[in-house]
């Protein structure tokens, strides 16, 4: 007879990402929340403004047959700023999916904004 799995309450992320919490702020990663922290000393100092997180940006398409567009889906960016008078799109990245591929240069082609990416491998010591 087959024993069942177990199953553990916890769920363990894909890729080994452990969500964090920071200022009432749910973080998919530490590293997405380490640059938080990183990015509200920077506004603190004056150096950004304008901190946003988890900003949606619908992705959208245009109908060749119809005067419309439709929504094809959302790009949620992890932190949207102002740095310099210029907005900054960004994301932490430690693997970059196929779907995050696409999504991006859909993103930076209908709204022409490069999105900066932060590797979080490269953060860690």
């Amino acid at each position: 007879m087959r024993m069942p799995k177990r199953v553990d309450a916890r769920r363990h992320s894909k890729y080994g990402a452990v969500k964090t919490t920071v200022d009432g702020i749910l973080f998919d990663s530490k590293a997405e929340a380490r640059r938080y922290e990183e990015l509200r000393l920077r506004m603190m100092a004056g150096e950004i403004e304008a901190l946003q997180v988890h900003g949606r940006y619908p992705l959208t398409a245009h109908l060749l047959e119809k005067p419309h567009r439709i929504v094809v889906g959302d790009y949620v960016s992890d932190f949207d700023y102002l740095e310099n008078g210029r907005l900054v799109v960004e994301d932490v990245k430690g693997v970059k999916t196929p779907l995050y591929r696409w999504k991006k240069k859909h993103f930076e082609a209908q709204y022409s904004i490069p999105i900066r990416e932060i590797t979080a491998r490269s953060r860690r010591r």
